[in-house]
C-alpha cells in the first residue's frame, strides 16, 4: 500500500516539476544522467522501504485492512 501512496506522490509532485528538478539534481550532485525512470524508481524503493518495515513491525496488515 505504501509503494503506491509513493508512487502518486511522485506522479503529483511531477504536475509541479518537482520531477525535474530531481533530474537536475542528480546531474548536479552525482555527475549522472537520469531520467524520469529514474525519479519513479527512487519513490518505488522509498515506498518497498515502507512496507517492508511495516510488515517486519507487525503494522502491515493492520494499515492494509484499515
Amino acid at each position: 500500500m505504501t509503494i503506491a501512496s509513493f508512487l502518486i506522490i511522485a506522479w503529483i509532485l511531477s504536475w509541479f516539476k518537482f520531477d525535474r528538478l530531481f533530474i537536475q539534481a542528480c546531474k548536479e550532485l552525482f555527475k549522472k544522467e537520469v531520467t524520469k525512470a529514474t525519479y519513479y524508481f527512487t519513490f518505488f524503493c522509498i515506498g518497498t522501504i515502507g512496507d517492508i518495515t511495516l510488515f517486519f513491525n507487525g503494522t502491515f496488515y493492520d494499515v492494509l485492512m484499515s
